[in-house]
């Protein structure tokens, strides 16, 4: 079969990053330190340090809770949702003001977003943990 140039241009794997065809143990292994410095990244937000510590209220407090493994686990869910959700806001934010520091309209957009994101996470966990303690307490 003839190659044309058309042909390397649909090629998907031209465009991936050489930093992602390292091999299995080693890019889980970078991967683990790359999550470690995100983290460390997210602590310097005020909302992430609040957030882990509404987790280590929560979190604790499951093991209390007289419900079903699968309710325990929708509890911890929606926990661990609320941190997932907030990294990402974060990592929006960050790059938006990577971008520009300006005032802009799509900037102020993405931003609102992200923290909606947030809000609807947080409202997530209050919803499932008022049912989950109103079914095994009531």
């Amino acid at each position: 079969m003839r190659h044309t140039a058309h042909d390397e241009q649909d090629d998907p794997a031209r465009d991936i990053s050489p930093h992602k065809s390292r091999p299995g143990l080693i890019r889980i292994w970078r991967a683990l330190f790359y999550s470690i410095a995100g983290l460390r990244a997210a602590w310097g937000e005020s909302a992430f340090r609040q957030e882990i510590a509404l987790a280590a209220v929560l979190l604790p407090a499951v093991v209390l809770v007289p419900a079903s493994l699968t309710q325990k686990a929708m509890l911890v869910g929606c926990v661990l949702l609320v941190l997932v959700t907030e990294l990402v806001n974060s990592a929006v934010e960050c790059t938006v003001d990577r971008i520009s520091l300006e005032d802009h309209a799509l900037a102020r957009r993405a931003k609102d977003i992200g923290s909606a994101a947030v809000f609807v996470a947080l409202t997530n966990l209050a919803i499932v943990w008022a049912l989950v303690l109103a079914d095994v307490l009531l």
